[in-house]
């Protein structure tokens, strides 16, 4: 992330750090300080050197660790076994980088990774992968992109990847230590990139007629090692968080066309150049910060915040340890907001109003709530309307099962089960799922829908039928 001297240093302080934990008899991870009126609370912890994370629309949180292991947290529980474990180079800033889910995940259940690939030559990879219950089907990887080879520097892969309000797919890459690469529509390397769902390159992109090959997935030049980035819920705004060499880390208004100016600049341009577009907000790095390694929007479906947070962006620093907040509807001021995380890599807000944040040196997901917030605990009403309650169901068919929830907060999901088993989910009213009848004859299945709301709350309905 720095010059070759800070990533050093940074490399063996958490290499110090990680050798402490794994001495010590327990790990014990210390709450952050967040403001009065706020809690801070551990998710889930055990994970090994994590780099980003995403949830899934059913809550899951899917980890990376840059050792190849896709972790998934359930329920508030690390599972062991991994969603899947790639073969990739985790020297210096490599490896598991990033993870997003599919716009239409529900459905087709696609799940994107970002990671180091070893073969045929060390280059990052974007591949994606089917996803059966909580791991991968075996044999699903598909490969959509292939970057620029990577040079014999470890630092500056980027690795975030997230899809836009407009279906496509974002990909954030460092410049692999070499800042000329990012001034050139030659090479992909310290750009952002625009790609379609499947890997092609959409032809609206802003380069498309300068840029031959695969360079016209370039959407914007510029980027010196642009770790996380982050979309603003209900628009299409987007904030690139560029991490600086010796003096500046940036929030960078993420525009199509745009050049971030690095290495000509680094934050402000002085004196300014037109041909470069300045940070919306930049910060000195010091001895007690260096990276700017998370960002998030806040603008949740349910505000659980006080109002004045609303459409604030929060963003972390991985040696500072905190998490501050940039308001744009004052100034872009800026305040602190949470303190004592230790390595924070990555953020979110949830659709409920929960700030989640990846701490790699303790291993931990963390969440911050307002103490106020998430006190509703009406559960959701839920109805099976098809079939009727003791309906006769032909065998080997295939029926519809069709349910209405409501909530006094909001209907996340609606599950189905057959015997205690889940058959599928859905999102979205209607809620409907099809469940092919077995073969035998004259037996009876429960069939129950179990509906939970944006706080946790879940309500169910149950029917039987029988199969003739």
């Amino acid at each position: 992330m720095k010059s070759n001297w800070l990533h050093f240093r940074q490399l063996l302080r958490l290499a110090l750090f990680l050798t402490i934990v794994s001495l010590a008899n327990s790990e014990i991870i210390t709450a952050a300080t967040v403001p009065t009126g706020f809690t801070d609370s551990v998710v889930a912890s055990g994970l090994s050197n994590p780099t980003a994370m995403a949830f899934a629309p059913d809550g899951r949180i899917f980890v990376c660790q840059q050792g190849g292991a896709l972790r998934v947290i359930k329920n508030g529980a690390l599972l062991a076994t991994p969603f899947v474990t790639l073969a990739v180079n985790s020297s210096g800033e490599r490896g598991l980088l990033g993870v997003a889910f599919d716009p239409n995940f529900t459905s087709n259940q696609l799940v994107y990774v970002y990671y180091t690939a070893t073969t045929p030559t060390i280059h990052n990879r974007i591949s994606t992968f089917v996803a059966s219950g909580d791991v991968a089907l075996a044999g699903s990887e598909t490969v959509i992109l292939d970057l620029n080879d990577l040079s014999g520097a470890t630092n500056h892969n980027g690795g975030a990847i997230h899809f836009g309000p407009d279906g496509r797919l974002y990909v954030a890459v460092g410049d692999n230590a070499n800042s000329a690469n990012a001034q050139t529509l030659t090479t992909r390397l310290g750009k952002m990139l625009r790609i379609a769902s499947d890997g092609s390159i959409p032809s609206d992109n802003p380069f498309f007629n300068q840029a031959e090959g695969d360079n016209r997935a370039i959407w914007a030049l510029g980027l010196r090692n642009p770790f996380t980035f982050s979309f603003q819920q209900g628009t299409s705004r987007m904030f690139i968080n560029d991490v600086g060499e010796n003096t500046w880390e940036e929030i960078n208004d993420g525009i199509a066309g745009s050049n971030y100016g690095w290495s000509i600049c680094e934050g402000f341009c002085s004196p300014p150049n037109p041909s470069f577009r300045d940070p919306l907000f930049a910060y000195a790095n010091d001895a007690q910060t260096c990276a700017i390694t998370g960002g998030a929007f806040y603008n949740p479906t349910v505000v659980q915040f006080p109002a004045e947070y609303l459409g604030d962006y929060f963003f972390s620093d991985f040696c500072g340890g905190w998490i501050r907040k940039l308001d744009l509807a004052n100034g872009n001021t800026v305040t602190d907001f949470a303190t004592g995380i230790s390595s924070p890599v990555d953020l979110k807000v949830t659709a409920d109003g929960s700030l989640y944040y990846l701490a790699r040196g303790a291993g931990a997901v963390g969440r911050i709530q307002f103490a106020s917030g998430g006190s509703d605990t009406t559960p959701p009403t839920v109805a099976i309307t098809n079939p009727a309650d003791g309906a006769t169901v032909v065998r080997k068919s295939t029926i519809s099962i069709a349910a209405t929830a409501n909530d006094n907060v909001g209907v996340v999901r609606v599950e189905f089960l057959i015997n205690g088993n889940l058959q599928c989910t859905d999102t979205s009213a209607p809620y409907n799922c099809s469940w092919k009848v077995p073969n035998p004859m004259n037996r009876t299945y429960q069939i129950q829908a179990r509906a939970f709301d944006l706080a946790g709350n879940s309500g169910s309905a149950s029917i039987s039928v029988i199969s003739r």
